[in-house]
């Protein structure tokens, strides 16, 4: 149960880059009557996207507080025995939570896509 709500966290924390933004760019182009609107469409799309933006981070992190309740455990790290620490693990560092590692995992996901559409599947603008 705990893996499964891990994955739509991210799913989640993915439409915050995807979904909300196509999904609101479509809601403005549908009010627009002419290809050079007035500003209302894109003061809707402005607004939308920030409101929906807060709703689905506020879902992402109550949903991250039910992970707590059913695990018992914030930290994503595995657990290491102590001979097979390195010296350096010695340091004091936070252990990294599952709410840093899916917003961390999405921007990394969408960030690869991007560089992966622009270069095989948009296409060149000055090839006209």
């Amino acid at each position: 149960m705990a893996g499964l709500l891990a994955l739509l966290m991210l799913l989640l924390a993915l439409s915050l880059w995807t979904l909300v933004p196509l999904a609101w760019l479509w809601i403005g182009s549908q009010l627009a009557a002419t290809q050079f609107p007035s500003l209302g469409p894109y003061a809707i799309v402005l607004f939308g996207v920030i409101g929906s933006i807060l709703v689905v981070a506020w879902v992402i992190g109550l949903m991250n507080e039910l992970y707590l309740r059913l695990t018992g455990s914030h930290t994503v790290e595995p657990i290491r025995l102590g001979w097979m620490r390195s010296m350096r693990d010695s340091e004091l560092r936070q252990p990294l939570t599952l709410l840093e590692a899916v917003v961390i995992g999405s921007v990394v996901i969408a960030a690869i896509s991007f560089v992966v559409w622009f270069f095989t599947l948009a296409g060149s603008p000055l090839s006209g």
